[in-house]
């Protein structure tokens, strides 16, 4: 064991006695680290559990997207892992491993840890680990062998990297190389990083063929002529003091009252007058000729095709990321919900129409998660700068969170502290406060 090893072995000791993770920990591994610890995850004894067996895997793997790229991935990474003692995993967006591939005999002892066809790596069945935490912060991530939070892991060291979807950017899986110590270099990591990047290129080649010789019926109708594929406005807007627009490689930062409109806009196909639209933009009264200005210089800056007139609609597909949140929740996946959440849309916008999206999507993920009573999001949750003063959320963590565990007292203290700033008195149906 190097002496960095011992450094960091102290440091997880001293996290799970204190529940403070050490400033010697990468900032990433130890907010990895507190999420393990909210999901219940036993540092000394957890195993990764089997959800799929032989006959369901073989199912679900076949009609999987990247079932497609798997030979590539092999191909490209695969085989140099065989070859250098280690084993390449492909996996699925919830952190199942649809393939292991290696030396029989490092798949035997990778079964030792359960690091097999099957098994589910996300961090709230595993804990720390390069699979479940890429997929968690939607890229490339190495963890070294004393970074995994279950000791079990620990002779192991990871490097994995998440894959997208090419159209929508919707994560579908990833690739990972886990082995022993060298695979924790930087040079690993690059090497699976631009292995994901090539099968998302090899997926949209897929994809385009596809559209090449489907029937012209089933072909989407071109807005742009470039290799017959309709462009799409992607806008995002969660955290961020100003919208971001991007359609195909061109991307623009908005203005303030630029990202408003086309934030309102996405949700009027029909499109909205310039009336309809004022009371949506200005919190006061403005001319209709104020807003007519404005979307002429819009349809300025992002050039023709893209917006209409009479009504003000868009003339193209759009998605945004505050949609696809409320999605995610449409369809009760509150932890994939969370994880897209960003903060609140465009936090310094007064816009009535922004200011009402804004508080409707930020109140429908706060109760989705107190609804789903898992400590883990609670533990996201306040540890955001948006939900860092939420007294609810920090009461139902000491409820959910195990009697042992290190978050435990933290959750306690801010309590105290949110109640005595707040100058109110403790609930009384809740129980007092202590160790």
């Amino acid at each position: 064991m190097t002496r960095h090893d011992s450094a960091q072995d102290r440091a997880r000791a001293t996290f799970l006695e204190t529940g403070a993770p050490s400033a010697h920990v990468r900032s990433l591994v130890a907010d990895s680290w507190v999420r393990s610890a909210a999901a219940g995850v036993d540092p000394d004894s957890n195993l990764a559990p089997v959800v799929l067996d032989t006959s369901d895997l073989r199912e679900y793997r076949e009609a999987h997207p990247l079932s497609q790229v798997f030979p590539l991935l092999y191909d490209v990474i695969g085989q140099a892992a065989v070859d250098c003692d280690c084993v390449m995993a492909v996996g699925d967006a919830e952190g199942k491993l649809l393939w292991v591939c290696g030396a029989p005999d490092v798949l035997r002892r990778a079964e030792g840890i359960h690091f097999v066809e099957g098994s589910a790596w996300d961090e709230y069945n595993a804990g720390t680990n390069a699979p479940g935490t890429a997929l968690h912060l939607g890229a490339p991530v190495r963890i070294r062998a004393s970074e995994h939070f279950n000791k079990l892991v620990q002779p192991w060291s990871c490097a994995a990297a998440p894959i997208h979807d090419p159209q929508t950017h919707a994560i579908l899986g990833l690739v990972d190389v886990t082995g022993g110590d060298d695979v924790a270099s930087p040079q690993t990591l690059a090497m699976v990083r631009a292995a994901a990047r090539m099968a998302e290129s090899e997926l949209a080649r897929i994809a385009l063929e596809a559209h090449r010789w489907a029937p012209p019926e089933l072909r989407r109708r071109p807005a742009t002529g470039h290799l017959g594929i309709a462009p799409v406005l992607h806008l995002s807007g969660l955290g961020m003091p100003d919208c971001v627009a991007r359609v195909g490689s061109r991307s623009y930062r908005l203005s303030g009252r630029h990202g408003e409109i086309l934030a309102l806009l996405v949700d009027y196909p029909d499109g909205l007058t310039a009336e309809q639209l004022e009371i949506e933009v200005y919190s006061g009264d403005v001319q209709s000729s104020t807003v007519r200005a404005e979307m002429t210089r819009l349809r300025t800056l992002l050039g023709n095709g893209i917006l209409e007139s009479r009504p003000y609609r868009l003339a193209i597909q759009s998605d945004c990321d505050w949609k696809a949140v409320g999605a995610l929740l449409s369809a009760g996946r509150v932890d994939d919900a969370l994880r897209a959440y960003g903060g609140p849309l465009l936090p310094r916008s007064e816009s009535p129409g922004v200011v009402q999206r804004r508080n409707s999507l930020h109140h429908q993920l706060r109760s989705a998660i107190l609804s789903s009573g898992k400590a883990d999001l609670m533990v996201v949750w306040t540890r955001s700068r948006w939900g860092a003063d939420d007294l609810e959320m920090w009461w139902q963590q000491i409820d959910r969170l195990p009697e042992r565990s290190p978050l435990r007292p933290i959750a306690m203290a801010e309590v105290n502290r949110l109640e005595r700033e707040f100058g109110i008195g403790r609930r009384p149906e809740r129980r007092p406060l202590g160790p």
